[in-house]
């Protein structure tokens, strides 16, 4: 009889498992077997020469994997536990995930976010087979929108369309855009499928219920019964060229002729040397490359400007050297809606830039979380208490202070010392301060949180919901010895206490805090707070 297993999908698993059980993958209806693993890192296709250019595969822990043999069966279950799907296993296998990021990203750096994932997140065994459906994922949200490719392609028929452009994006829809896609539907005689993704894209994207939010108002705009709204469950790996191959696959699954691919098109930005990992037509030319085995068109986006003496914009490429023109990059946006600054009509229309603004208040209206790391004794507590009044005296937003040995007594208290449980506790202080964060208020960290690597995954964690302030307590060892009243680094150093930060356990001192302070006792307290104050003022996340 066959063993039976379950997993727990991640969020990222999830998104694949969808899209495969829904057709969207199609011609691939499975997680990938070590045999097609192997031959779309080399080839970009399946092993019976399907085009398909990305790995989807099903990665899990050692504990787990040992535990499977071919043919077991696999209960796919979604975080709440609900079954999925069942996989039939085909293959178990150790990838070379280095080799992974080569071949399909074409670089090993773990500035790009599928890099980092191979390396960093994701588990370093995978398991293939095919997947027999029992539900697809269900969903609260957006119900109306979350069509399947046949759904679409039945409205497609409804409403008499035989040409039809794909607009593939992870971003709110400006000017620029609408009046791009406008002009692609007037010279084919099309009409518009907007096909955002909600599933997983870039770190710092803005969140996709106020994106999907912002293409509400903006599909209106466009002539009746001409553009339609779905979007997309899809995990992106931002794989630039490769990535725009599957983004052109799936909309020839949702029925579409054409395919909008932009500059640079799911690239993810900079390399930890600042230059891009792509080029900026790399993906538009391996899209033209495959046009016809894709049987679907590609339609280059160009980057638009505005021309203030036209009152209009044009492509970039089009405009003479000697004419002015205006554009607002993502990142500048960014900080303009941070300072509550004002943003042109040319840009975007009102009612978008209204949601945004809603969705994303000034710096000084967001929340924010203040991290205090450092040793045992050497003054987190006492500054994080004297702050934690300054900022009540302010009275502008509630604050919560998460003080390392509370929450040892209220939230780990059946946690030891060991590295491990020392990691757990860190990380759910960072979650507790990350929802505090995302609800606009400000969260106040004192634990000691020896490893840099936990220290990143709170940041990461908070840093999408509002500020994120490290300040390292840089007091010497030998005043911490000094100060400690509980006699704790004595009996650290007779060996009493074992795995003791800073004496039997490494402080890793953090990489690049945001402010650094010393507690030795040439500076008062108060002074230090003052430092912390000037640091949240000149970033904006405080007014005075």
């Amino acid at each position: 009889m066959n063993n039976i297993k379950s997993l727990t999908l991640t969020d990222r698993q999830t998104c694949d498992l969808e899209m495969l059980l829904d057709g969207s993958f199609y011609p691939l209806d499975s997680f990938m077997n070590e045999e097609d693993y192997n031959s779309v890192l080399s080839s970009m296709r399946l092993a019976n020469k399907k085009l398909f250019p990305i790995p989807i595969t099903l990665d899990v822990d050692e504990k787990f994997y040992r535990t499977l043999k071919l043919e077991d069966k696999v209960e796919l279950r979604n975080k709440e536990g609900f079954l999925i799907a069942v996989l039939k296993v085909e293959s178990l296998w150790k990838p070379n995930l280095k080799k992974e990021a080569e071949l399909v990203y074409g670089t090993t750096d773990p500035f790009h976010p599928a890099v980092n994932y191979l390396i960093n997140i994701g588990k370093e065994f995978y398991i293939g087979g095919k997947i027999k459906k029992v539900m697809l994922p269900n969903h609260y949200d957006y119900k109306k929108y979350r069509l399947s490719p046949n759904d679409v392609k039945k409205e497609f028929k409804n409403l008499g369309w035989d040409k039809i452009i794909a607009f593939q994006t992870r971003n709110p829809l400006h000017r620029a855009h609408f009046e791009m896609t406008v002009r692609s539907m007037k010279n084919l005689n099309a009409n518009l499928f907007l096909h955002p993704v909600v599933g997983q894209t870039k770190p710092g994207d803005i969140d996709y219920f106020t994106r999907v939010r912002c293409y509400e108002l903006i599909i209106k705009r466009y002539p009746k019964k001409r553009a339609l709204l779905a979007i997309l469950p899809l995990a992106m790996r931002m794989g630039g060229p490769r990535e725009a191959i599957l983004h052109a696959l799936i909309r020839k699954n949702y029925g579409c002729t054409h395919l909008i691919i932009g500059r640079d098109h799911a690239g993810p930005g900079l390399n930890s040397k600042g230059r891009p990992f792509y080029s900026p037509f790399e993906a538009q030319e391996l899209v033209k490359k495959f046009e016809r085995e894709l049987e679907i068109k590609m339609i280059p986006f160009q980057f638009m400007v505005y021309i203030p003496v036209e009152k209009k914009f044009r492509e970039l490429k089009n405009v003479n050297k000697n004419i002015e023109y205006e554009t607002i990059s993502g990142t500048k946006l960014r900080g303009m809606l941070d300072n509550d600054l004002p943003i042109p009509d040319w840009f975007s229309y009102t009612e978008v830039i209204d949601e945004l603004k809603r969705a994303n208040p000034p710096s000084h209206k967001k929340g924010f979380t203040i991290f205090f790391t450092g040793l045992s004794g050497s003054g987190k507590s006492t500054i994080a208490n004297g702050l934690l009044n300054r900022l009540l005296e302010m009275g502008d937003r509630s604050i919560s202070l998460l003080d390392g040995d509370v929450i040892r007594t209220h939230l780990s208290s059946e946690l030891g010392f060991s590295k491990k449980h020392r990691s757990i506790n860190v990380r759910r202080i960072g979650y507790v301060a990350s929802e505090i964060t995302k609800n606009g208020g400000i969260a106040i960290c004192a634990p000691i949180a020896p490893y840099e690597k936990d220290r990143a995954e709170n940041r990461k964690l908070i840093s999408r919901f509002g500020g994120y302030f490290e300040v390292f307590i840089s007091t010497p060892l030998e005043k911490c010895e000094e100060r400690d009243s509980k006699g704790l680094y004595k009996l650290a150093r007779k060996g009493v206490i074992e795995q003791f930060t800073g004496i039997s356990d490494p402080y890793e001192v953090p990489v690049s805090p945001d402010l650094i302070l010393n507690s030795d006792g040439q500076a008062t307290p108060n002074t230090l707070i003052d430092e912390i104050i000037k640091m949240l003022i000149d970033k904006e996340y405080l007014k005075i």
